[in-house]
């Protein structure tokens, strides 16, 4: 197992999700907002290589987001 200990894997916090049409992408400017589909009170969910793998809450940890877990998801099949 220490062999991949060190193995560096991406992680991703998602906060929300928006289907737009390619109309309105390539309309987007600096300023623009898009409303997402979560609520703001909805957890994140964290994703390490493109995977779910735990929900958490967005923090602020010395002026630099971070994310607290508060919930792993089950692998099981």
């Amino acid at each position: 197992m220490d062999v991949v200990m060190d193995v560096k894997v991406k992680a991703t916090v998602q906060l929300g999700t928006a289907e737009l049409p390619m109309r309105e992408v390539v309309e987007l400017s600096p300023g623009a907002q898009i409303q997402l589909k979560q609520n703001a009170k909805d957890p994140v969910g964290l994703l390490v290589n493109g995977k779910l793998i735990a929900y958490g809450e967005v923090v602020v940890v010395n002026d630099r987001f971070g994310l607290k877990i508060t919930e792993i998801v089950d692998s099981a099949p």
